[in-house]
């Protein structure tokens, strides 16, 4: 293969690196990649309803440490978290939710929230922080949505490293920078600036911890 060629090769699996994704209408055939490759253990880079993120499968837990060497983070002392399809997918990853929290949630979810809440048996214990709480959230994303749909269970939710800045919205400079670190990069449009608002409900007194993109009233 000579360089002209190789030169092609390799821009064309860039190419395929970095997924359009409809923000609207996502296409079947491209969730079916990006799940079957978090299902084998890959990263992503992906959108949600606030800011873009690192996500792969959370029961891969090799593809959970390459995340937190990217991120430079011990998983152990790192407060990771997740996104889950809907309410009643988030209740499979905590203890039982007492009749005000569950309105609670219901109010706020799907939305820009993570909800720290007592972590139950199904977690994985490399996601566990030391209060063995774990953070969830459940994304008004219709790319988000279609990917859990089609994995069947949770993926970790993780800021990208560095401080948030203005070019982190604009998901071709996201590729120039993160793409060779992994798997697929997808393109949903312009993301946000603004993390998920963090709620600590693991007490009878909610906190919230971080304001972010939600407004949120506690009562």
């Amino acid at each position: 293969m000579n360089a002209a060629k190789l030169m092609d090769w390799i821009l064309l699996r860039l190419k395929i690196m970095l997924i359009h994704i409809h923000p609207q209408n996502p296409q079947p055939r491209l969730i079916s990649q990006v799940a079957e490759c978090l299902k084998d253990g890959g990263l992503i880079i992906y959108p949600t309803d606030t800011i873009y993120g690192l996500g792969c499968d959370i029961r891969q837990h090799k593809a959970v440490e390459r995340i937190c060497q990217i991120k430079q983070v011990d998983p152990q002392k790192a407060q990771l978290s997740f996104i889950c399809r809907d309410l009643s997918h988030l209740s499979d990853y905590t203890k039982s939710i007492d009749t005000p929290l569950y309105r609670l949630l219901k109010s706020y979810l799907p939305g820009p929230y993570t909800f720290i809440l007592p972590a139950s048996k199904e977690v994985p214990k490399m996601l566990l922080s030391k209060k063995l709480t774990i953070g969830l959230r459940v994304p008004e994303n219709l790319i988000c949505q279609s990917i859990l749909e089609a994995m069947g269970n949770p993926i970790l939710s993780a800021s990208l490293p560095g401080e948030m800045v203005e070019e982190y919205t604009d998901p071709e400079i996201i590729f120039e920078k993160f793409g060779s670190q992994v798997d697929f990069v997808i393109d949903g449009g312009i993301g946000g600036m603004t993390p998920s608002t963090i709620v600590d409900c693991t007490s009878d007194e909610w906190v919230i911890t971080r304001q972010g993109l939600g407004e949120i009233i506690l009562d």
